[in-house]
């Protein structure tokens, strides 16, 4: 990738004159630098019952992962994303963290949420698709500082941020909150709960995954209070199954969520299976198919996906 950089003609003398430094020094200040990174793009057919189908190819989403290690306990890292024409490039996440000893490590800035079992990223995804539950039980990206203690068999967390939701909040005012146990009884196996709260929002997501070989299973359930509205409460959960051998993969999903008003009336009932093979192409390229089948509030919905994902 070329990075573009319109000089000022102060600039370009500035230039000159470091170009007398010797690339000794040039390679010393790139020896902490790593970066990583994917292109996502996608073919997604959806049929709605009685409402007809639709049809979207093209680039999901390109990422860029910078990473800087200053050798004395400190890290940078930045995150930039190109989502489409609308979105733009952003800034995903941008923070610094501080090993304070070999178990507790701090971070400051914009980062992502520890909560929830299915991540963000499609690097992450055993699958195309999310449940399309996370707006309601999980935290997002965030702005404030979190402290991660780990040991051998256990992890906690605390982090204080400006919104659990709110990348672009720098109002301070009233922080919310989210903590962290994690428990690692076997190498095969993990439990995390989380619970967050931001003024009136209640967030608990719990989840548990074993992985042995090429099995991996995972239960998660969450509940949540006023996340969709106010007055709202809203419970969730999923059960995942994977299994890859040699160059593919299987998963097979099924998830049950519902968002109720403060009547107890529904605003969002849904579930849905979910049967997603892959194939991997080589180290950098992964092809997932995926075929799933919803009922969002007594309407059938049916996806078709083709997701080809490069890594590197």
């Amino acid at each position: 990738m070329k990075l573009l950089t319109r000089l000022t003609p102060v600039a370009a003398t500035m230039m000159l004159a470091m170009g007398a430094v010797s690339t000794a020094s040039a390679d010393e200040a790139t020896t902490g630098l790593s970066y990583s990174g994917f292109i996502d793009m996608s073919y997604l057919s959806v049929d709605v019952d009685g409402a007809g189908s639709s049809h979207d190819s093209g680039i999901d989403q390109v990422e860029i992962d910078l990473s800087y290690d200053f050798g004395n306990k400190l890290k940078a890292f930045v995150d930039v994303e190109y989502q489409n024409a609308a979105e733009g490039v952003d800034v995903e996440q941008a923070y610094i963290t501080y090993a304070v000893s070999d178990n507790l490590s701090i971070k400051a800035g914009r980062f992502l949420s520890y909560s929830g079992w299915e991540t963000e990223e499609p690097t992450g995804l055993f699958q195309y698709s999310g449940a399309g539950y996370a707006q309601y039980f999980y935290g997002y990206y965030q702005q404030g500082v979190s402290a991660l203690y780990s040991g051998d068999k256990f992890a906690v967390a605390l982090s204080v941020v400006n919104d659990l939701a709110g990348p672009q909040s720098t109002d301070t005012e009233q922080p919310g909150f989210e903590t962290m146990v994690a428990l690692m009884p076997t190498e095969n196996f993990t439990i995390k709960g989380f619970y967050s709260k931001d003024g009136d929002t209640t967030l608990i997501n719990t989840w548990a995954a074993y992985s042995a070989d090429a099995l991996t299973l995972a239960v998660e359930y969450n509940t949540a209070d006023d996340s969709a509205f106010v007055g709202s409460e809203a419970s969730g959960y999923l059960l995942m199954a994977n299994y890859t051998f040699e160059s593919f993969g299987l998963t097979v999903r099924y998830h049950d969520y519902e968002v109720e008003d403060s009547m107890g009336a529904s605003f969002e009932d849904a579930s849905g299976i979910t049967i997603s093979p892959s194939f991997s192409v080589n180290d950098n390229l992964l092809m997932v198919f995926e075929y799933r089948m919803d009922e969002i509030n007594d309407v059938d919905v049916d996806y078709l996906a083709v997701e080809a994902l490069i890594t590197f």
